[in-house]
């Protein structure tokens, strides 16, 4: 019987997986987009129904389904392998919990955990009168699997012993801490907001205080751990993808309640910034472009519906202006004081004589939401009606940096005529203005540049090199052993140590794909001609650099010598391929 790998890979080609993605082009008896992975004007992403593979001339990012979906989607192997089984309609049933690795129970306990907190809710009327009274209904509660746990210290722990999880897994997966005097529950008198990744597979806990004992913090989010890293997840994005894609923009929400009744007045497309790291300023510029390239690769457009207090407006200003430097178009929404989007939802809003009912105000709100920096002039413009020269200075301070972040110098143009137009503040000031803003953030617009590429190269995954160590470490566990690992481990000395820590991963993924397989040497020696084939492309382009550097004789036929040999290997496999 073939493994689920084989099963999808029947069922589904990789023009449909891509093409639910994104929009693809005819190019020949290929396909062509623009690439998801990096920013780019012109379509260097093609797509391969033959080969079953798709390839950026750009940012060289390339693979089979597979790998799409987790560069995409931000999953490992096991997460893109459930979202593919479902788009294929397979069962994945046949797991054995003796293959279970560190990843897997820790999983495991979170599911456990998470059906812990929402029989705990159940059984708490005070606690589900509250969420009603707050506007949610039951429906909703299930939907997002809202849970409590009691102000207890070991109740999650002693359930989870009785389930036979160890200390070390309890403490790896964030759900309690260990003390002199024992282990103790981390999550105590809250309501629990479980938070997912891309493929709906709980990997964290938001916990809102029930009863302020004006000690405790009102938010608890789980800590990072081995499956759960703030940087590279968004509150809500597993039941927001479909919507954000089908709609074309996102809405960005910050708490939980706000996400959860969005979502129940019908903007399927609101993700949160609770319990990850986008909108905490000490967080690094790689963070809040990394969150923010998840919803990029689904729709250029957002729109961002943070609170009105003055940590809600820096956040949202923070997020902004990142977004702008990747390209995306940014809305905010205008928030009524002392209201965030939870209350506008559950209770309406009056304004100028006009009530509107919770549904009709939230869809007001979007609706009339302005662009970032139209946005943010408006509101210096309302702040300081009797002050003109403070309103120049705002502008220089709080708007034109804004100006600067934009990728495109027709909108620089576009709203530098739009400030104009709206301050009279003559364009040739503002221009001048904006040269000095360029130059003064010089260092940080640089700073965001090298963040941006070190998190795209971090994105782009190498597939035959992860393949080919998954097999390596794969049967280099193995007594009955079908090729010898050291040959590959001799061929990517230079990266093994890179994917050490994803071990576990690449060994599950080469038994998925070749644990009954009769193709495993064959693909091998084609998976290890590609790799040399790479290197040697990487080392030709090195040697062309050097001798067109060069100015010694002595070392050009030297550097002349190496691109022979070079060349003549690369024609070597290729006549290899041919037999």
């Amino acid at each position: 019987m073939n493994s689920p790998v084989q099963q999808i890979k029947e069922r589904l080609s990789i023009e449909e997986v891509v093409s639910s993605y994104i929009k693809l082009d005819r190019a020949g008896t290929n396909f062509k987009a623009k690439c998801p992975f990096h920013n780019e004007k012109t379509a260097s992403f093609f797509v391969s129904p033959d080969r079953g593979s798709y390839y950026c001339f750009g940012c060289a990012a390339k693979g089979d389904i597979f790998t799409f979906i987790e560069e995409f989607e931000g999953l490992d192997f096991k997460g893109a392998l459930k979202v593919l089984a479902e788009k294929a309609g397979i069962s994945l049933s046949g797991y054995s919990k003796e293959k279970e690795g560190e990843k897997e129970k820790l999983y495991r306990v979170m599911e456990e955990s998470t059906k812990f907190f929402e029989k705990n809710l159940t059984e708490n009327k005070e606690v589900l009168d509250y969420l009603r009274k707050r506007g949610l209904e039951d429906k909703t509660i299930k939907d997002f699997r809202v849970g409590f746990i009691k102000d207890d210290w070991r109740l999650l722990y002693a359930y989870l012993k009785s389930k036979n999880f160890t200390d070390i897994e309890i403490e790896k997966a964030g759900l309690a801490k260990k003390t002199e005097k024992g282990m103790y529950d981390r999550f105590r008198g809250r309501i629990i907001f479980p938070i997912s990744d891309s493929s709906g597979r709980v990997i964290a806990f938001s916990g809102r205080i029930f009863i302020d004992d004006e000690k405790s913090a009102k938010y608890l989010n789980s800590p990072d751990t081995p499956i759960f890293s703030k940087s590279a997840v968004l509150f809500g994005l597993d039941k927001a993808k479909e919507s954000v894609r089908k709609n074309n923009f996102s809405i960005l929400v910050e708490g939980q309640m706000d996400l959860i009744l969005s979502h129940q007045a019908g903007y399927k497309n609101t993700i949160a910034s609770s319990g990850t790291a986008l909108s905490d300023s000490t967080v690094s510029k790689e963070n809040v472009i990394s969150n923010l390239g998840l919803l990029r690769r689904l729709s250029l457009n957002i729109v961002i519906a943070f609170d009105a207090d003055r940590a809600g407006f820096n956040a949202s200003s923070r997020a902004g202006k990142i977004a702008l430097s990747l390209g995306m178009d940014v809305k905010v929404v205008s928030m009524p004081e002392g209201v965030d989007p939870a209350d506008l939802i559950s209770r309406g809003h009056s304004q100028m004589g006009e009530a509107k009912n919770g549904v009709d105000a939230w869809r007001t709100a979007i609706r009339d939401s302005k662009h970032i920096i139209e946005f943010l002039l408006n509101k210096i413009l309302d702040n300081n009606k009797e002050n003109t020269r403070k309103i120049g200075r705002e502008i220089k301070d709080k708007i034109l940096p804004y100006v600067d972040a934009l990728e495109s110098s027709i909108e620089k143009s576009h709203f530098i005529t739009l400030i104009s137009d709206k301050s009279g503040i003559p364009e040739s000031a503002l221009i001048e203005d904006l040269k000095k803003v360029e130059s003064e953030l010089k260092s940080e617009t640089e700073e965001t540049k090298i963040a941006k590429e070190n998190v795209e190269k971090k994105m782009r995954k190498d597939p035959i090199e992860r393949r080919l160590l998954g097999i390596a470490f794969w049967q280099e566990s193995m007594q009955d052993r079908k090729i010898d690992p050291e040959l590959i481990f001799k061929k990517l000395e230079k990266v093994k140590e890179i994917y050490k820590d994803i071990k576990e991963d690449l060994i599950y993924e080469a038994e998925e794909f070749y644990s009954d397989s009769e193709s495993l040497q064959k693909d091998v020696n084609e998976m290890l001609l590609n790799i040399e084939e790479e290197y040697l492309n990487e080392e030709l382009n090195e040697k062309m650099m050097e001798f067109h550097n060069l100015k010694g004789k002595k070392e050009e036929i030297e550097i002349l010598k190496k691109i022979d040999e070079i060349t003549k290997r690369k024609e070597e496999i290729k006549n290899n391929r041919g037999r």
